[in-house]
């Protein structure tokens, strides 16, 4: 079965440390644990204090309605508020294979 990788590249708001905003996202961890398809999720500091978050589906299908729903269902959350949203590059990129 494939994975579909959805990558955010972010930049914390300033004031805002990196460590805070990955803090700040075990909300959206919740979020994501109740979503069809949802595999896994790393997030990624940078030297330069962006962040990656990666994360792994079943089906490019249910990782774009996930990073709608998030934008959506999320909006409000306290999360929202440490990131420069500016900043965010939501893209779901290629299907990779599982071994």
């Amino acid at each position: 079965m494939a994975h579909v990788l959805e990558i955010t590249t972010l930049a914390p708001a300033p004031g805002c440390t990196a460590a805070d905003f990955v803090d700040a996202n075990k909300d959206i961890d919740a979020y994501l644990a109740r979503q069809p398809g949802y595999r896994w999720r790393n997030i990624a500091v940078h030297g330069d204090g962006t962040v990656v978050d990666i994360v792994a589906w079943d089906s490019e299908e249910q990782a774009r309605a996930s990073a709608a729903g998030i934008m959506t269902e999320m909006g409000s959350s306290p999360v929202h508020a440490t990131i420069d949203h500016a900043s965010v590059d939501w893209r779901v990129i290629d299907v990779l294979h599982t071994a």
